[in-house]
């Protein structure tokens, strides 16, 4: 059996072998016509796990015939970016088009690693091929991001495993040499969640518990048997996915917080993003404790920063404290109820007019027609306050605000009541 993996076995070096994203590179798309023309500008391959970004950007290199010169950011520092920038400004003899540049999971950068890059990038010393799972808006930096195209590269779907899954059988030189049956695939394909790589991975598995003269069977109860076995049954991508943290962000709403570690634990096993765990935490203190305890959310934030910083392993103990905290939390969503019942009337009254007191007063003409009249500062009244219209006319009296029953907003009610008694008479 051969040492190589797989999916290193299988990997496409031609755009008509490579499989799914057709809206890059099938015969009329930007992208690939842009390839067959032997150009292609800055670019940033933002897609999840598994999809074909690091064979996507050997495709291209080859097809362009340039050096290709590839880093990680997980493992590489400002030096090598450097050394990469003068080894790239070396082959560039007699007019020779510009050596490619890959960089793997470029979000890790920091931004001093990134704007190393950025002279190299303007001068067209390389051609920058960047990978990322992460949103680049928020993790690429502006000027950087400013002089690449991004390409969005999506999850296979059903079909594209499928052929995946027949390519491997039908011409790797190993498997070529062993008996094969394929009974069912929806357990290999939901474990695999729309990542080549994992479905690749995950037939090898099968093929290694499988004597070499006995016949490799494909069935969902094999498939789950197997994995169960020896991986942790957990996919970032498919449907489990979303069960788990639908589980976690449950359990943390209804105050259960060994459920919420249990399911927290589960994710982290599995290998989910820290980063994607907290901001479902922020979201959670935002949600479903909301104002009945405003000092979940600076943590849920807080939460964010340091998990961002520091990283696995120690990123779990910060996750576990946040939610530990989230679900012992009281529980408001006073806050969600009040902005989306806003955003339904508002939807709806967006032509109606600002009251005339509410409205600035920059100009004389302004002030002739009544623009600010009679609007009363708040601060020259006892309690800074006094009562006045705030809304249109065709809302004025409207409650969309209606205060949880914790002791938080208990007090936050008593507090409505003395000033707009007449809205809040429960």
């Amino acid at each position: 059996m051969s040492n190589t993996p797989l999916a290193d076995r299988l990997r496409p070096t031609t755009l008509d072998e490579y499989i799914g994203q057709e809206h890059l590179v099938a015969p009329d798309a930007s992208l690939r016509i842009a390839i067959e023309k032997g150009f292609v500008p800055n670019i940033i391959l933002w897609g999840p796990p598994g999809v074909g970004k690091t064979t996507l950007a050997k495709i291209i290199a080859l097809k362009l015939e340039r050096p290709f010169y590839v880093l990680s950011a997980v493992t590489s520092g400002v030096k090598d970016v450097r050394d990469a920038i003068v080894k790239a400004e070396k082959t560039r003899f007699f007019n020779n088009k510009a050596p490619l540049l890959f960089i793997d999971e470029i979000h890790r950068f920091s931004k001093s690693q990134q704007d190393s890059l950025l002279a190299a990038v303007e001068q067209g010393i390389i051609v920058l091929i960047g990978a990322t799972t992460e949103n680049p808006s928020f993790e690429v930096i502006g000027p950087l991001l400013s002089r690449c195209q991004v390409y969005v590269l999506k999850y296979l779907d059903k079909q594209h495993l499928q052929t995946l899954l027949e390519r491997a059988f039908k011409t790797d030189t190993e498997l070529l040499k062993r008996k094969y049956k394929i009974i069912s695939t929806d357990a290999l394909f939901l474990y695999s969640g729309g990542d080549a790589r994992k479905l690749l991975n995950i037939i090898e598995i099968i093929v290694n518990n499988v004597s070499f003269d006995d016949e490799i069977v494909i069935d969902d109860k094999i498939v789950t048997n197997i994995l169960q076995e020896n991986i942790a049954v957990y996919d970032k991508n498919g449907e489990l996915h979303y069960d788990i943290i639908s589980a976690f962000i449950k359990s943390v709403r209804g105050s259960d917080p060994n459920a919420a570690v249990y399911w927290l634990a589960r994710m982290l096993v599995g290998g989910e993003d820290v980063k994607f765990i907290a901001r479902r935490l922020i979201i959670l203190a935002a949600e479903d404790i909301g104002l009945a305890n405003p000092n979940a959310l600076l943590l849920a934030n807080a939460c964010f920063d340091a998990v961002h910083k520091i990283g696995m392993p120690e990123a779990r103990i910060i996750l576990s404290e946040t939610t530990i905290y989230l679900a012992n939390s009281a529980k408001s969503n006073s806050a969600l109820m009040a902005i989306d019942s806003a955003f339904s009337i508002a939807t709806n009254t967006s032509n109606s007019p600002v009251p005339l007191h509410l409205r600035n007063a920059p100009t004389s003409l302004m002030k002739n027609i009544g623009y600010g009249k009679n609007y009363k500062y708040a601060h020259d009244f006892k309690n800074n306050f006094v009562e006045q219209q705030f809304l249109p006319d065709n809302l004025d009296g409207s409650i969309f605000y209606h205060p949880a029953d914790n002791s938080a907003e208990k007090t936050v009610l008593e507090k409505l009541k003395m000033f707009w008694g007449k809205r809040y008479k429960y």
